[in-house]
This record gives structure tokens, sequence and C-alpha cells, in this order.
């Protein structure tokens, strides 16, 4: 029996993970789970999983949901704050975390994981993205054990030998190709995009994803933050690592070594086909994914991204050569102007402007510590609003 803490447990990637738990009762135990303020929906999960332990970070939503779950005889106790959530992924009998706080508010508790030992499966890209070095150090000295969950990485991740120990050239890879779906604006005429509104912006063709997820993957900022993933995961400079725009979203990544050989993981765009393996691996378990049907997928297509199209992108590879602070930087900066276009206080096309400025602005410091990362990423943050407002004036 595997003892899991599910960080956010009420997004895209929580759902999911629970919808394959609740198919192998026998394998996976829930012991925490944990949400922003989404009440309902964890009181839901609290009587269905019935945890040991459910977070919220809003002190009155975790009063209501305790007040919920005290009403419905449940024994699930309920903590709040931001301690509790590295609190219940440290505790001695969990076996694994599943990693799926979006933004920077999941770094702490997924850096906890990792000095306590635990087994990782990390959808938090930007534990990696802001204190990449922190956080590889902390797996190393601890030993814990990490499985990426980002269907492009878990796909390179099946794709590359096994026990792979991080030397690309030593086992006999030329380089990483990451594929991407190009998001909902790949083909629209440039000039459309100044009048681009949150709602098509969030209007994913092939994934259901958050809404901030949903914009990073329209402005490519996505693919450009798991550029700097794959960096730290699989030891990859920037020149080793390819984005190909995809867009049936069926191959999810490939490898391609120095025989000539490129492999490729296929199946449905559905994220609990890399939930499952990062929860069953070494094993193989039923994730409740139809089979792909390539008769039915009959054609795939590939084109090389556009970075007049997509800025993003090229300031996230950017952000990788330049290291120290700029990824956190990058991150920070990212997140501020997301934010402000789903208020409407910015237009699509204001973000990458955002974020340039932003890594103009701010000198680059090497990272040594959580707190430089910190550091850093209050400094864009501030900067970012500042653009911002500028903007709006």
């Amino acid at each position: 029996m595997q003892n899991i803490t599910i960080l956010g447990s009420t997004g895209s990637i929580g759902t999911s993970t629970l919808d394959v738990v609740a198919r192998h009762p026998e394998k996976f135990k829930i012991v925490a789970l944990t949400a922003n303020s989404q009440t309902d929906l964890l009181f839901r999960q609290c009587q269905q999983f019935k945890p040991d332990y459910a977070v919220m970070l809003d002190a009155t939503a975790a009063a209501a949901l305790r007040q919920r779950v005290r009403d419905a005889g449940l024994a699930t106790e309920i903590l709040s704050g931001a301690a509790a959530l590295e609190q219940v992924v440290v505790f001695p009998h969990v076996d694994t975390v599943m990693a799926a706080i979006v933004g920077a508010a999941g770094l702490r508790p997924t850096l906890a994981a990792a000095h306590a030992g635990k087994k990782i499966l990390l959808a938090n890209k930007e534990t990696l993205v802001m204190a990449g070095n922190v956080f590889m150090d902390a797996l190393h000295a601890s030993g814990a054990v990490l499985l990426p969950i980002d269907s492009e990485h878990n796909a390179i991740f099946q794709a590359l030998p096994r026990g792979y120990n991080g030397d690309l050239a030593g086992n006999g890879v030329r380089r990483i190709l990451l594929t991407a779906s190009g998001g909902p604006f790949r083909n629209t005429p440039l000039s459309e995009l100044h009048n681009v509104t949150p709602e098509q912006a969030c209007a994913h063709p092939n994934w259901v994803m958050g809404r901030k997820i949903s914009v990073d993957s329209a402005s490519m900022m996505n693919k450009g933050l798991e550029v700097i993933e794959a960096h730290w995961l699989f030891n990859a400079s920037a020149d080793d690592i390819q984005v190909v725009i995809h867009p049936q979203s069926v191959i999810h990544s490939l490898v391609e070594y120095v025989d000539g050989s490129v492999l490729a993981q296929l199946g449905n765009p559905d994220m609990r086909t890399p939930i499952a393996y990062g929860l069953a691996y070494p094993e193989r378990i039923d994730a409740g994914v139809a089979p792909l049907d390539l008769f039915k997928v009959a054609t795939m297509n590939f084109v090389a991204p556009d970075f007049e199209r997509f800025p993003c992108l090229s300031l996230a590879y950017q952000a990788l050569r330049v290291a120290g602070t700029a990824p956190a930087v990058l991150n920070a900066a990212n997140e501020v102007a997301v934010a402000a276009f789903l208020d409407n206080q910015i237009a699509f096309l204001h973000i990458p402007r955002v974020i340039a400025a932003v890594l103009d602005a701010l000198p680059v410091s090497k990272i040594t510590c959580l707190d430089d990362v910190l550091v850093a990423d209050a400094e864009a943050r501030r900067t970012a609003q500042q653009q911002i407002q500028k903007s709006s004036r």
C-alpha cells in the first residue's frame, strides 16, 4: 500500500490523480489532500477518500470545511496555512507526494518533500524553473525519487534508457524533442492577437487545464518553462532541447539517439496516463484512459515554432542560457503578467513585453539557497507590477 499526499487536490492534476487512485484502492491510500479555497470540492474528496488530513491555505475556508467535516462525522483533521502544506508532506508514513500546486506557492512544500526523501511526482513546473539547483541538491542529499508528471517530461523519461544517469552523450542521446500543441493561436493571424480575450486564450484545443496554465499554453510560455524543467530533469543544455509543434498532441515527446533512432511515447491527451505511470513506477496500471486509435488519428503534423508568434518561448530559452536567478525572474514576471491579462488589465501581447522588461531591469545573481530564489521572485513581482501600471496609464 502506497500512502500519498496530494498538494493541490482540487486542480486538474489533483482530480485526475484521485481518479486513478480510486481505480486501485488496494494499492493506494490518501493521507492528505490540500487546496487553496475550493471548500465544496475538497469536502466531497474528503467524503470519498477519507484522508487523515485536509489542508486549506485560506483560514476562513478551512474553518468552513472543518465544520462540514465534523457535521458529516468524518475523522479527517483540518489544517490551514502554508506551514501545514509542508507538515503533511513530511509525515514518516507518507511515501509519495503529488506536487500539483500551480505557481510559486508549490515551491516550499515540494522542497520539503525532497528534503524528507519522499517519492515526488512533480507536476509543479515552478519548483525546477525557480530553484532547480536547490531542489536537485536536496534530492541527491536525501535520496528522494523524482518522477516527472508533465506529459512531455514523462514521455522523455519513458523514452530514455532505464536508469538514465544524466549523461546524454554517454547514453547515446543526440537531443530531446519536446512536443507542443501550439495552443489555440498557432494559426491565428498575428494582427488578430491584439484583441485576444482571456476566454479565447483559455480555450485549449486538446487539454482541459486551469486558466493560468491555459494562458501559458497559448503564449507558449508553458513550453518555455518545460524547456527549463527538461534541463534540470535530464541534465540537458538549451541546445540539447528542440521544441516541436505537434498539433494533435498524440506524441508527447521524443528522444533522438546518435544511431538515428528516435523513440517516442504516444497516447491520447489525458493526464491520467503519466499520473498512473508515476504512481505505479516501475509497474504499469490501468489509468482509465481510452486506447489510442491510430486509424482515427490518421495524420500527425510537425512544425518548427515561430519565435515571432511566440516570444515567450524565446524569452525562456534566453533565461535558461543566462541561468542564475533569470529563470525565477522569468517565472515571477510571467505569473504577474498572466494574472493581469486574466483580470483584463493588459492585452495578451503585453505579457511577453512585461516579462522582457523585467528581465532587462533586474540584475542576475547566483543561487546558493532558497532565500536567493525568493528574493529574486519578490523583486521580479514588484517590477512586473510597475511595468503593468506604466502600460495601463
